[in-house]
């Protein structure tokens, strides 16, 4: 694999680190700016909302600035929005710092993959945007308990300023090691617009609204599951989400090879699988060791889904994939969101602790049956036509390699 992609997936350590790190430092920004944690909870919304609108917004903006400039530019927006956020004279001036290190997440993620897809062979791009992926899943194993524990001893802007440095690390690694891609000429902002209107997209995309928002119905809660239902201590909650991490990393690798090899197959198997394991959690979150079991098979086939819809969409926009890739992070984040209040509306109308695993597995349900109409259209005609994200030549960091041919994955 080319040294560009550790470029890319140290980026994504960064974003990932700094996405799910509020979640466990809420208590200390609540005390220290004076608020509650409810209210502080409006900072993990904050960011949300930023990748949401960054996503297509940024995206559009910079249809046609070179591809290297861009992630340069987006990543130096998202250091600026954690050193903002570290710097935060009051509440409301971290909200505004978190929504800014959010702008760029969707947008970096998208342009990222296609860059990754762009530098290797075609029966590689699949794990090339799975290693990038990959820095999100240390993040979640290394990056967010460490950063959690920094926060919990030094303050919470010491952890936003490590995640700045971070951030300008990242930016001297992509400086580095990825190459010049050049802007297709043909391409612009009308012809991702029309891309992104494509119905296979647009299926693509709400496959994973819901198919992922059974993911984040259980992760949302796990730690409240942790202490109690499973009967473990608040000290353990740290590991049982670096348990999902590790499950996560698990299924990144997996993913990569598994979407090469048969793209829609791996969408299929990783999504029925979710549904599975997260009907199984209802039931083996009563017994200690099997929970934890469970956890880690949740992270796995929660995270192999990602890479099959990333390509998935990238490949159904053809040449203009950009917007497509960007906007498959802004339906990720929606799944977050929807799952999370899907979750945690069980658990208000007194169904327990256990009921968002269920809402979970149905709203994977949904997802899972979107992704077989796409897939029947496909094989009635309707969605034929599909190609690679790239067609031509890997790049190398003197431009265009020569050209390796091979055939697309079966099943796309």
């Amino acid at each position: 694999m080319p040294l560009a992609l550790l470029a890319l997936a140290v980026s994504a350590f960064g974003i990932g680190t700094t996405e799910f790190v509020m979640m466990g430092l809420l208590p200390q920004v609540a005390d220290d700016l004076g608020t509650s944690v409810p209210t502080a909870g409006h900072l993990v919304s904050a960011y949300a909302i930023g990748v949401v609108v960054g996503a297509p917004l940024l995206t559009a903006l910079g249809s046609r600035i070179p591809r290297k400039r861009m992630l340069l530019l987006l990543m130096a927006l998202f250091t600026v929005g954690n050193l903002a956020s570290a710097l935060a004279p009051g509440f409301g001036w971290l909200v505004a710092g978190r929504l800014l290190a959010g702008l760029p997440h969707g947008a970096f993620f998208g342009l990222g993959a296609v860059v990754a897809a762009r530098l290797v062979r075609e029966d590689r791009q699949a794990r090339a945007v799975a290693t990038m992926f990959l820095g999100l899943t240390v993040a979640n194993i290394l990056g967010v308990p460490a950063a959690t524990l920094l926060g919990q001893h030094l303050g919470w802007r010491a952890t936003f300023l490590v995640v700045s440095v971070i951030g300008l690390l990242a930016m001297a690694a992509l400086a580095r090691l990825v190459p010049h891609v050049p802007v297709d000429e043909r391409q612009g902002l009308g012809r991702e617009l029309r891309a992104l209107g494509r119905p296979q997209v647009l299926l693509g995309l709400l496959t994973a609204v819901f198919g992922f928002a059974g993911v984040f119905a259980v992760y949302s809660y796990l730690a409240s599951m942790t202490t109690e239902v499973m009967g473990f201590g608040d000290s353990t909650v740290t590991f049982v989400l670096a348990l999902f991490g590790l499950g996560m990393t698990g299924g990144a690798l997996a993913a990569g090879p598994l979407t090469d090899r048969a793209l829609r197959p791996t969408l299929y198997g990783s999504l029925t699988a979710l549904v599975l394991a997260l009907v199984a959690f209802r039931f083996t979150v009563h017994v200690p060791w099997l929970a934890l079991v469970t956890v880690v098979v949740l992270g796995a086939v929660g995270f192999m889904t990602t890479t099959p819809l990333q390509m998935l969409v990238m490949n159904k926009a053809k040449d203009a994939p950009t917007l497509a890739s960007a906007s498959n992070h802004s339906a990720f984040n929606l799944a977050n969101a929807g799952g999370a209040w899907a979750g945690g509306a069980a658990v208000a109308a007194g169904w327990g602790w256990t009921s968002p695993a269920l809402v979970g597995a149905g709203l994977t349900v949904v997802g899972l049956v979107i992704a077989a109409v796409a897939g029947l259209l496909d094989r009635t005609g309707t969605g034929k036509g599909a190609s690679r994200v790239v067609a031509g030549s890997p790049l190398t960091a003197d431009g265009p390699a020569v050209s390796r041919s091979s055939s697309p994955a079966s099943g796309s």
